[in-house]
């Protein structure tokens, strides 16, 4: 019987601890998921300063690419934070 017991709390001290790791990889995912995201809203922000800054200088085609550009680096801004999301989860 007291083999039993001491096998019993074993595991559900294992269990508990497991649970502990899995919630704190949960939240180290959704930081990860924040982060990329707002990186990708500053990206898309810069080069759309930058595009109005060479359209109010004149230069249209420019301020196109500029603004492509920045839209450019908030994908993979977005992409590389979805990336570190997946690897805190399966972590």
């Amino acid at each position: 019987m007291r083999t039993f017991t001491i096998v019993a709390m074993a595991f559900l001290f294992v269990f508990v601890g497991m649970q502990r790791f899995a919630q704190a990889d949960a939240v180290k995912a959704k930081v990860e998921d924040a982060k990329g995201k707002a990186n990708a809203n500053a990206e898309k922000a810069k080069g759309e300063a930058k595009a109005l800054t060479e359209e109010a200088q004149g230069n249209k085609v420019s301020g196109a690419v500029e603004r492509a550009k920045g839209q450019t680096k908030a994908a993979g801004a977005r992409i590389e934070g979805e990336a570190k999301e997946l690897k805190a989860k399966t972590e």
